[in-house]
């Protein structure tokens, strides 16, 4: 529930299986709106590039053998301890069907959720403003 009504949990450590050896995934879920299967993998620390490597083992596997007819692609989030930014935008991870997000192990002062909704309204507001642009 914690992540919205339309997620169905369906496995937790997802054997998948490549040439005799196993790797293991973290979560599997469903989206029912989407139509596709999202792969979650839980990272210690920041973001590696060859999380990324990974995480496309894992979606093409989903593909070929657990995607269903009218199913979308697979999509895979990496949720990783620790931010690096630069690492993720030079990967253009955000162009593909892989995204990777910070969780926090510990909760942060209230001004870390101030200067963070600050952040997010600015950016919706410049997106406002291109749109009316446009």
């Amino acid at each position: 529930m914690e992540l919205g009504q339309d997620f169905a949990f369906l496995e937790r450590q997802k054997k998948i299986p490549v040439d005799s050896i196993d790797y293991k995934l973290d979560l599997l879920f469903y989206h029912r709106r989407l139509r596709r299967l999202l792969a979650i993998d839980l990272k210690l620390g920041k973001f590696k590039p060859e999380y990324k490597g990974q995480m496309e083992l894992y979606l093409k596997y989903l593909k070929k053998y657990e995607m269903q007819p009218g199913e979308e692609e697979p999509i895979g989030l990496l949720l990783c301890s620790e931010g690096n930014t630069e690492h993720i935008e030079l990967l253009m991870l955000d162009e593909q069907n892989i995204k990777v997000a910070q969780y926090l192990t510990v909760l942060p002062e209230k001004q870390w959720f101030i200067d963070k909704m600050n952040r997010s309204i600015a950016i919706a507001r410049e997106l406002q403003d291109r749109k009316e642009t446009e």
